[in-house]
């Protein structure tokens, strides 16, 4: 019981450090985390890696570091990145809008209409993640989008 509270208080460390770093800079970011998080992170790892041997593979434990550690570099990734955020707890917030609207959108028409419309939502909310008022960034868009050379679509993204 006193490792898994101490494990606890490890995760808990991260994610206050990682509050702490929020909004600040991407090389601030980055230094806090290599100084302060990436320790605690290593160390993690490393119990996972000593006390997994132990579990049966059938323990929800055991699935749960198997699921980890198999994810390791990609979760790890933000150490390294001061752009990448620990958690998509954002992202999450920002698609909720989609799960909720489910049964509304049910009848898009047609699966074209509905992957156009899946293609418009996803370009709205990206432009809301980014600080930049979605009518505003489309009305702007569809003023330049036929004079635009294909090739450089991309500058119009939000």
């Amino acid at each position: 019981m006193a490792g898994r509270r101490r494990r606890l208080r490890q995760i808990d460390t991260i994610f206050d450090l990682e509050r702490d770093i929020n909004g600040q800079s991407v090389e601030a970011r980055q230094a806090v985390r290599q100084a302060q998080i990436k320790p605690p992170v290593e160390a993690f790892e490393t119990w996972m890696r000593a006390q997994r041997p132990n579990l049966s593979r059938h323990a929800e434990i055991a699935k749960a570091m198997d699921y980890m550690l198999k994810r390791w570099p990609s979760f790890t990734r933000f150490l390294d990145d001061g752009r990448i955020c620990l958690t998509n707890n954002a992202a999450e917030r920002a698609l909720r809008g989609i799960a909720m609207g489910r049964k509304a959108w049910l009848f898009a028409g047609s699966d074209r209409g509905g992957e156009r419309a899946a293609a418009i939502y996803s370009l709205i909310v990206t432009a809301k993640l980014n600080n930049v008022d979605p009518q505003a960034w489309l009305a702007d868009t569809l003023r330049q989008i036929n004079d635009h050379p294909v090739r450089q679509l991309n500058q119009l993204l939000p």
